[in-house]
């Protein structure tokens, strides 16, 4: 099974995440509610999936890692876009981001791209669990193979900031994910998330 950063693997059993630490109490409880884990920015662990946990509260993540026959089910953000799970969302009505998905699915059209949905928003049309609040982020993932030009990159963040809510755009890139935002400023050296740790580089699309 191919995965990628951001896909979402619902579980056969909560006692099958493998972690170094001790698992909190918090973690059993949001698994038992929901059985949902998203594929984390991490190297493999003797073959092990690197997991991350999110709980009702935003200061509520955990690392850890998952066997591979563990997966049920994988969800990945282009499926969440593809299936358009918030026009019959219960609540559409209260999750602002759900309001204007369509919005936004419409401006991507126009490019070429491999983009989805991620975070809270992202979690929520997957699993149906509610775990967005009416003012979350809208996060998106955009897999971008080749660089991408400044100029259109400030175009699509100056779209972003007209928008009723924050946008979180991160770029994928084959060595890691750059911010949208960060991208579009011009800036000299940018904060590249890679599997080993985030690192200032010139070139995002640079090994």
């Amino acid at each position: 099974m191919e995965l990628l950063v951001h896909d979402l693997l619902q579980i056969r059993h909560i006692e099958s995440i493998v972690s170094n630490e001790e698992v909190p109490q918090w973690v059993r409880e949001s698994l038992l509610r929901s059985p949902w884990v998203v594929v984390r920015r991490a190297p493999l662990q003797d073959g092990m999936i690197p997991i991350g946990v999110r709980g009702e509260h935003r200061n509520q993540r955990f690392g850890a890692y998952l066997p591979s026959s563990e997966v049920v089910m994988k969800v990945t953000p282009e499926q969440l876009v593809s299936q358009a799970g918030w026009r019959t969302s219960e609540r559409l009505h209260t999750i602002r981001a759900f309001q204007i998905l369509d919005t936004v699915s419409s401006y991507y059209g126009r490019y070429d791209w491999s983009w989805g949905l991620t975070g809270s928003i992202g979690y929520e049309l997957a699993s149906s669990a509610p775990t967005a609040r009416p003012d979350s982020d809208l996060d998106i993932v955009i897999r971008m193979p080749q660089p991408l030009d400044r100029e259109t990159a400030r175009t699509i963040h100056d779209w972003h900031t007209q928008l009723p809510i924050r946008v979180d755009a991160q770029l994928e890139t084959p060595f890691g994910a750059v911010a949208l935002a960060e991208y579009a400023r011009h800036e000299k050296q940018v904060l590249l998330r890679t599997s080993s740790g985030p690192k200032l580089v010139n070139r995002p699309w640079a090994p």
